[in-house]
């Protein structure tokens, strides 16, 4: 096992045992807030030579099982007094704490363990041997923070110890207000653009990211409103930003808080932060040094991903960069520790500012003058794979939303409006095949515009692109000096088909290549919408393109990352099937998109047709002939199995020749009830028009067939629903579908489905096993559900 020496921070603290080289002191702190690390260890030098020896940790650090036991054997073993605090409760550092709580036992020496938020946790704080009324000042010190509160913690922890005098109880601070940047007392001229940050920052003297924020705001003429809160879930601080941005209606908020308002698995609750039509980006503090982010191919730390990225998209967060990291200072002689500052990242900076000034020009741009790029997947790259929406019929879902930017005043020339036009247009200009670009139509970049844009991007991209594909003027879609592109404009709205990622490639394995690099044809697509056709925002039509699979960071990109090389601080939409979030979420987060989730097609039973109808015919006349004439079910039997030979349904189920009769019957009754039980697709969803009359009943019904969420009430199955109110006594989805039924068949389900034509006439379907009382009960739910569409949109 190898052991690292001193304090160490990276996108994997805590995977290795950390030895943090302290030595014995009188009292020890252990807090995962840097920010009250920082603080500390600044009040206890100016509290003077004379105090007891302070030693300052984080508790995450010491992750690994052996990194507590050095820890708790060479420092917390010869404490008089330790002062835990946890965030998050016990569970967080379960083992760290019961070392804490075994050592203080043992060696008769002072524990206090403290929440690590500002809400009292008295279960948490009876792990520790000192009084609850010396815990709770304690506490409140760190709770309210503040260079005296933090000063007075030390005092009454000296006290505690038995030396000095008890310090006056916590100055309360107020827990939320406005910071006044750089002194101001007004805000500015422009949009405001509010930015909310942890108070604890404001506590520690650590604002220079908020600062830089502020900065880089105003200089692309926005207003800033810093806003400092301890907690957002505390009723008085989200009353005070309810307030503030009534007063101030900004065009968006930059939210520097973590976790969310909402509870994950339950509907999206409105937080105080929404609001009217402003955008919430999510802006990250990364919690690790930037050495360690810009070598990481994953971004962010499992703690950061999930505090700054996760929760917050519960709350319907865009998530844009981390534009801070934490940065340690020279080894502290007084308390052992390396204080922590969060350092911010210029160009970081200047991104997230970027792309907040172009939202909000968006708010306060006329319709008739916004410009917004549409684009079109294109996957595989050829031409009849063109608009590829996954379950979105991306052609006819374009033209929908053509015809609604025109209604609402957008300049959209002569765009068509209907899917079939669209697509003839595209097929008739350049597209990805080679050779389309001598075709008419399309939109030109001259190549000297192109190596402007180009020169203006990361080293490391141009360098990458060039090694891969060779110079700009080689690129196959380069006709007389200038690129032919795949891109369509009327008036204020262009339409193009996303690039291939390569030439001459395999176009099924490349698209999701996380290590291929884009051609030029590529970057001169996107740079032509940025420079020439100067897009205000860019909608990316249907699951999904190719630009969330290039090279980079999954999230927190760099400069240097290919989404945003190629993208820039555009804001983008994203229209994405619902049925996707893992996908969704990587679209989401490594464009600063917002996902627009749209329905999946209508869905609907399989139902039996062709050779399966006919296999199922023979089987209930096999059922039928064998308890009246077992002569004829043998006849029919082996009809059955030479039935199922010819179409290969002995192939699907592994039938060896000579198997028993009666079991190959019932597999293959099964089989033909498994393939009519199936739900499947209805055709493809258009954005923005929902299914309707049965197709609507049926997709309703499919989804209400199994339980969702709680599985109780309203979130019950639907199945099993209308069996228990039937008394049937069976669970119709785990139920054997050849298995006789011999349950109850009352009138409901027994007139469930409509007679069949017979030799005869019309003949009641057979009514034989668990399968065809879930056909019933299936058919019956159709039916309750059609009815209740059908009493009008109030009701359905």
């Amino acid at each position: 096992m190898h052991i690292l020496k001193g304090q160490t921070r990276g996108l994997e603290a805590g995977a290795e045992p950390v030895d943090l080289e302290q030595t014995p002191g009188d009292i020890i702190v252990l807090t995962a807030a840097d920010t009250e690390i920082a603080g500390l260890a600044a009040a206890r030098r100016r509290l003077g030579d004379g105090f007891p020896s302070v030693r300052l940790a984080n508790w995450m650090a010491l992750a690994h099982p052996y990194s507590v036991d050095l820890y708790g054997e060479t420092v917390l073993a010869h404490a008089r007094l330790v002062v835990l605090r946890l965030l998050g409760g016990a569970s967080y550092w379960r083992y760290g704490l019961d070392e804490a709580v075994r050592l203080a036992r043992a060696n008769g020496s002072l524990l206090a363990v403290l929440p690590g938020d500002s809400t009292w946790d008295g279960a948490l704080a009876a792990f520790g041997t000192v009084g609850e009324a010396e815990a709770r000042a304690l506490w409140s010190c760190l709770a309210e923070g503040g260079s005296e509160n933090l000063e007075r913690f030390l005092r009454l922890a000296r006290h505690l110890i038995g030396e000095g005098e008890a310090p006056d109880p916590a100055r309360p601070l107020p827990t939320a207000g406005r910071y006044r940047w750089r002194g101001a007392t007004a805000l500015g001229e422009g949009p405001v653009a509010a930015i909310l940050f942890y108070r604890a920052l404001l506590q520690a003297g650590q604002t220079e990211p908020v600062d830089a924020l502020c900065d880089a705001l105003a200089a692309r003429g926005l207003a800033p409103l810093p806003l400092y809160v301890s907690s957002l879930k505390q009723a008085a601080d989200a009353a005070f930003v309810a307030a503030e941005l009534a007063a101030h209606e900004p065009a968006l908020v930059l939210n520097a808080t973590a976790f969310s308002l909402s509870e994950p698995g339950r509907g999206g609750a409105a937080t105080v932060l929404d609001g009217g039509a402003r955008p919430v980006l999510q802006v990250t503090f990364a919690g690790v040094p930037e050495a360690a982010w810009a070598a990481s191919s994953r971004g962010l730390s499992p703690t950061d991903l999930t505090m700054n990225v996760v929760l917050p998209e519960v709350d319907g967060r865009l998530v844009t960069r981390a534009v801070s990291f934490k940065e340690s200072e020279e080894r502290d002689p007084l308390t052992e520790c390396r204080p922590v500052r969060y350092r911010p990242k210029p160009d970081r900076i200047a991104y997230v500012a970027d792309l907040a000034a172009r939202w909000a020009r968006l708010r306060d741009l006329a319709n008739g003058e916004k410009r917004v790029a549409i684009v079109l997947s294109n996957y595989p790259n050829r031409d009849g794979r063109i608009a590829n929406g996954v379950g979105l019929d991306a052609p006819a879902s374009t033209a929908r939303l053509v015809a609604e930017l025109d209604r609402a005043g957008y300049a959209v020339g002569d765009a068509p409006r209907v899917g079939a036009a669209l697509m003839e247009l595209l097929l008739a200009g350049p597209t990805n095949a080679r050779g389309s670009g001598m075709r008419g139509g399309g939109v030109d970049l001259p190549i000297a515009d192109y190596e402007r844009f180009f020169s203006g991007l990361p080293d490391d991209v141009r360098m990458a692109v060039e090694a891969r594909w060779g110079a700009a003027a080689d690129d196959p879609f380069v006709k007389g000096g200038t690129f032919r592109l795949p891109a369509h404009r009327f008036g204020n709205i262009a339409i193009g088909i996303q690039p291939a990622r390569g030439y001459n490639i395999d176009p099924k394995s490349s698209y999701h290549d996380p290590d291929l690099v884009p051609p030029h044809g590529y970057f001169a697509f996107y740079a032509w919408l940025r420079t020439a056709f100067c897009a205000d925002a860019l909608v990316h039509m249907g699951k999904h393109g190719n630009l969330e699979w290039l090279p980079g960071k999954a999230l927190a990109l760099s400069a240097a990352c290919f989404p945003e090389a190629a993208l820039g601080p555009l804001p983008v939409v994203y229209p994405f099937i619902v049925n996707d979030p893992g996908e969704g979420a990587q679209a989401k987060r490594r464009s600063a998109a917002v996902i627009v989730d749209h329905l999946m097609p209508a869905l609907a039973r399989a139902e039996s047709y062709g050779p399966a109808a006919e296999l199922e015919a023979l089987i209930d006349e096999y059922a039928a002939a064998e308890p009246a004439d077992p002569a004829r079910a043998k006849r029919v039997a082996a009809r059955i199995l030479d039935f199922a030979r010819a179409h290969g349904f002995d192939r699907d189920l592994g039938l060896a020749p000579g198997a028993d009769l009666e079991a190959a019957l019932g597999r293959l009754d099964e089989h033909v009830c498994d393939l009519k039980e199936m739900q499947i697709r209805d055709g493809l969803h258009t954005l923005g028009a929902g299914p309707a009359g049965r197709a609507r009943a049926e997709t309703l019904v499919a989804l209400a067939r199994i339980p969702r969420g709680s599985g109780k009430g309203g979130d019950a199955s639907l199945l099993r629903a209308l069996a228990e109110d039937l008394g049937l006594g069976f669970d119709p989805l785990a139920c054997a579908y050849a298995e006789p039924w011999t349950g109850p068949r009352p009138a409901l389900l027994r007139d469930a489905i409509p007679p069949g034509e017979g030799a005869d006439g019309p003949a009641p379907p057979l009514w034989r096993t668990a399968g065809d009382t879930l056909e019933r009960l299936e058919a019956l739910g159709l039916a309750l559900v059609e009815a209740h569409c059908a009493e009008g949109p109030a009701r359905a």
